[in-house]
């Protein structure tokens, strides 16, 4: 299983991007994907988790209402929509994937891509 992240960059606060997250495969081992965050010096954070066999999403409070997942089965691409960033919204960001049940827990997720930086000046 291969995952390819990308769309990270430099934005204002305030502004917007979205990221993107190609899966090479669609199992049963990646029905789950989510999104992760690492800032410098911080533990791995959870962001948003869908999977591709129902429509549930799951957002970690500090970005809901701003940032949404989402996904094209057609492209084996599972999207992050961030409007209204802030500083602290700088991290790398990763996609994950997993079997079975949706979780916030990274140490849940066997599967990673390389991670893609974003940088929200103020």
């Amino acid at each position: 299983v291969q995952l390819q992240a990308s769309g990270g960059g430099l934005v204002e606060a305030g502004g917007s991007l979205r990221l993107a997250c190609v899966a090479s495969v669609r199992t049963f081992s990646t029905d789950v994907m989510g999104w992760f965050r690492q800032a410098p010096g911080k533990e791995r954070e959870f962001v948003a988790v869908i999977t591709w066999s129902s429509t549930g999403t799951w957002y970690a409070d500090g970005v809901k209402g701003r940032f949404t997942i989402s996904r094209d089965g057609a492209k084996s691409t599972v999207y992050l929509q961030m409007n209204s960033l802030k500083s602290e919204d700088t991290a790398v960001y990763y996609c994950a994937a997993k079997n079975y049940y949706s979780s916030r827990d990274y140490r849940d997720y066997p599967y990673w891509g390389q991670g893609t930086q974003v940088t929200v000046s103020s």
